[in-house]
C-alpha cells in the first residue's frame, strides 16, 4: 500500500473528503520527522501501536563490494520503529 493509497483507505473508512485525510497525514508525518529531528532524545510512542525512536549508529569500516577496497562509515543517526504488543498480535493472528 502506498501513501495514495493509505490516503483512499482512512479516507472510506472515516467518511472523510480526501483531501483532508492528505493533509492530516502530512502534518502526522510532518510532526513525527520535526520531533524526532529537532530532539533525537526524544520519542514518539503510540500505546498498542508502537514508537518512533532516533539511535545512534558508530562509525564503523567496511569495504566497496565491487574493488573490496576499505572505507570509512561515518557516524550517524537512525529512526527506529518498535511494534506495540496490539499491533504484533493482529500481525500475528
Amino acid at each position: 500500500m502506498n501513501k495514495t493509497q493509505f490516503i483512499d483507505a482512512v479516507a472510506d473508512d472515516c467518511g472523510i473528503a480526501k483531501r483532508d485525510v492528505e493533509k492530516v497525514i502530512k502534518s502526522f508525518m510532518d510532526t513525527i520527522q520535526d520531533t524526532l529531528a529537532k530532539d533525537s532524545s526524544e520519542s514518539i510512542q503510540f500505546i498498542g501501536f508502537g514508537s518512533f525512536t532516533v539511535a545512534e549508529r558508530k562509525a564503523r569500516k567496511g569495504f566497496n563490494p565491487q574493488t573490496k577496497e576499505e572505507i570509512e562509515i561515518p557516524a550517524s543517526k537512525t529512526v527506529k520503529f518498535k511494534p506495540g504488543a496490539a499491533l504484533k498480535d493482529a500481525v500475528n493472528s
